[in-house]
């Protein structure tokens, strides 16, 4: 069986080095905000090409964190992507903000610009951007919108590390956005992380003190903050790794490359040729109508694939009182979509078999 993604594999060539960080912070005896966490944020903000890097607990806490911050008014609107991971929105209601959905571009799968001006109001505050799969948003007519009518763009680029768009690197197109450093992204902790980017100081030093209860000094709590924290070794691991991220960005572009010329199947639509070299691809999402049967082929033939996402937000037992929405687009996406494997593990001869066996998937 080739997996779709074995988390072992990829973190092998970086064990010992990975070890050794360990170890290091083990007998450090300092284990929360210390000078691995300052070491990593300055790399990583260095590699984003930003300012400031605030090193969280996790993606979604990065995104509740930015929105905190800001301090919209409850009932404030979000435009927020119909077509995302849960995690993109949870964060806008427990903050007693209003999400307003808008669909897809259906060649992308990424929030549509063209849709986003009709559904600003006189309550919308920020447009979320999520840069789903390792491309990142179509953001220069997205910033000219929210220039216009005075909002702000905050980028969820959990999936797209590394990912660039007119040059400029995801981390650095927003006025605030939100990593993920999930075990399975580009750059991956071994456990949950994740981190805020910005060219804003006060921003960035409001959220240094809302992920520590509030408190930029132990036991005075300016503000009514969590516990959002990048631990230590957390810390240092993604240290070790982020060096190797860009090479192994591009292998998964060799990867993507192979797909996207020699996959030739009816009715499977690939993703976007255009941005080759831009995308990180995190994720090779395709999508065709009979979804269940190239599953089910796929796997009879020892390929590992997923499914990313099988059920939209909307329609989520969570948000049941949204249910009567109607977002085709999204809707339709959610029942084609079927992720590949696609990590810089693969070797060429798994390369080779996966496009054979999918270009002999049997018409219907």
């Amino acid at each position: 069986m080739i997996p779709f993604l074995d988390l072992n594999q990829i973190n092998r060539p970086h064990q010992a080095a990975i070890e050794e960080a360990s170890l290091r912070v083990l007998r450090s005896g300092w284990y929360i905000l210390g000078q691995e966490l300052q070491a990593f944020e300055q790399a990583f903000a260095r590699y984003c090409g930003t300012d400031y890097c605030v090193g969280v607990a996790n993606g979604l806490e990065a995104i509740e964190l930015i929105l905190q911050a800001y301090d919209f008014p409850p009932g404030s609107e979000v435009l927020v992507p119909a077509n995302t991971y849960i995690a993109s929105v949870l964060p806008v209601g427990y903050l007693r903000l209003v999400p307003v959905w808008v669909e897809p571009d259906p060649v992308t799968l990424l929030i549509d610009p063209r849709l986003i001006e009709e559904k600003i109001t006189e309550n919308t505050r920020a447009i979320l951007t999520v840069d789903l799969y390792g491309r990142c948003c179509d953001m220069e007519p997205i910033r000219a919108l929210a220039q216009k009518y005075g909002l702000k763009v905050i980028a969820d680029a959990a999936q797209a590390h590394g990912a660039t768009y007119q040059g400029t690197k995801a981390g650095n197109l927003a006025d605030a956005t939100a990593f993920s450093f999930y075990p399975t992204k580009n750059l991956g902790a071994l456990g949950d992380a994740g981190a805020v980017t910005t060219n804003d100081e006060a921003l960035a030093e409001k959220i240094r003190y809302l992920r520590n209860y509030g408190s930029g000094v132990k036991y005075y709590n300016q503000y009514q903050g969590i516990n959002s924290r990048l631990d230590e070794i957390q810390a240092a691991i993604l240290s070790v790794k982020l060096p190797h991220l860009d090479q192994e960005n591009n292998r998964r572009r060799q990867i993507a490359g192979r797909y996207l010329s020699e996959i030739k199947v009816p009715n499977l639509v690939l993703p976007p040729h255009d941005r080759i070299a831009e995308d990180c691809w995190h994720l090779f999402v395709v999508r065709h109508p009979e979804r269940e049967q190239l599953v089910k082929y796929l796997h009879d033939k020892e390929i590992q694939t997923n499914i990313h996402y099988p059920l939209p937000i909307h329609k989520q037992p969570a948000y049941a009182h949204l249910s009567h929405l109607s977002l085709p687009i999204t809707e339709q996406i959610h029942e084609q979509v079927i992720s590949l494997p696609l990590n810089p593990v693969l070797t060429e001869e798994e390369v080779d078999y996966i496009v054979r066996s999918i270009n002999q998937f049997p018409r219907s």
